[in-house]
């Protein structure tokens, strides 16, 4: 996993024995200045993740005091970039499952998630904001951690008294481990799986369609419950709508990518709380369209290469070398490109896991 550089000194005390401290760590200046390529298409490549985020944002074999101090110094901007890298990787599902074309509207309205659950980190605690943890860690469904305060019930093997949260093949779902939890990237991926989750629920069990598919899931993601209730109710006006009026805020304003925030119910906002707040969100239409993995790159159109299943490192065999990195993918040290996740999924069935990684290590043997 890629360290940003202003960590590596952080994370080398800790080896020596250091204890992190709060007040000892950087306070960040506001600034206008975007940290990616101002020349990238954004609307058609992302951000090109310009932080070098990895598939943790801290290592896996931290304890839990040191990767809340790493996640405590985020800037407001690395929080926002760390959600862009998490949207760019799964663009594809949640375009189509929100109906929203427009990549910097869905980065905008991630921003106004984070920006209603935890202020991006405005106040100074970057993605370590931590809540309703007192009857100890998983125990209550309301626990919930980073920007977007991602509940413990979004993970695998939580309270088997939760609901489960299995219908988003798509995105990887993490175990509840503290590692896990506290990790501000995982956070992120398991806070947009958790809406991609409600999107699912809105639409197959509740019926909803439009914008309403979207708002319903913002709903569910605040309450469990993603089913509508009425436009009078507070569920929404206080939560969805805010949302969304936040998130134009960003869009309009300009400040996707510097270390600018509002707040809720900043006076900032008002202009864009008026009327129908989701007319600007537009008229796409949310679907459950299934989502195919790019095909591997072809020499030509009619020469197209010969998937390999199993070739993970793509070097067209399959050896010990595929067996390590499939199993670091698996604790989420390494992340996968699309070509790899297709040739890692052994049993065709379209989901990487542990059952693919038992079928390799067979093939191997024979």
């Amino acid at each position: 996993m890629n360290i940003r550089k202003k960590l590596l000194v952080k994370i080398s005390a800790v080896l020596l024995g250091a204890v992190f401290a709060v007040q000892t760590l950087p306070v960040f200046a506001e600034s206008s200045e975007i940290a990616h390529d101002a020349a990238r298409d954004v609307q058609a490549e992302g951000v090109g993740n310009p932080f070098n985020y990895g598939e943790r944002f801290t290592p896996a074999d931290a304890s839990t005091q040191e990767i809340r101090a790493m996640n405590h110094a985020m800037s407001v901007q690395e929080v926002k970039y760390a959600l862009y890298k998490e949207i760019d990787e799964h663009w594809d599902l949640i375009s189509v499952r929100l109906g929203q074309e427009n990549r910097e509207m869905v980065y905008a309205l991630f921003l106004g998630i984070g920006t209603r659950e935890s202020t991006l980190g405005g106040n100074g605690d970057g993605a370590d904001i931590e809540t309703a943890q007192s009857e100890g860690f998983g125990v209550s469904s309301a626990h919930a951690y980073g920007t977007l305060q991602t509940a413990v019930t979004a993970f695998a093997d939580a309270d088997p008294k939760f609901m489960k949260e299995e219908d988003v093949p798509e995105m990887y779902q993490y175990s509840l481990t503290e590692s896990n939890f506290y990790d501000a990237i995982i956070s992120d991926h398991m806070g947009i799986r958790k809406i991609m989750h409600f999107v699912h629920v809105g639409m197959t069990e509740d019926g909803l369609t439009g914008y309403q598919v979207v708002r319903g899931a913002l709903k569910g993601f605040n309450t469990g419950w993603s089913n509508y209730t009425g436009d009078d109710d507070g569920y929404y006006k206080n939560y969805p709508d805010e949302i969304i009026a936040l998130a134009r805020w960003y869009y309009e304003e300009g400040h996707l990518y510097d270390n600018v925030f509002t707040w809720t119910n900043d006076e900032r906002v008002n202009p864009y709380r008026q009327g129908n707040v989701w007319e600007w969100w537009g008229d796409g239409q949310p679907s459950l369209e299934e989502i195919s993995i790019a095909e591997p790159a072809t020499e030509s159109e009619t020469n197209p290469i010969e998937i390999l299943l199993g070739d993970v490192n793509l070097d067209g065999t399959l050896s010990l070398t595929d067996v390590i990195l499939f199993q670091k993918y698996l604790l989420a040290c390494e992340t996968f490109s699309q070509e790899q996740y297709a040739v890692s999924d052994m049993n065709q069935d379209g989901i990487t896991n542990i059952f693919d990684f038992v079928s390799l290590k067979k093939e191997l043997l024979k």
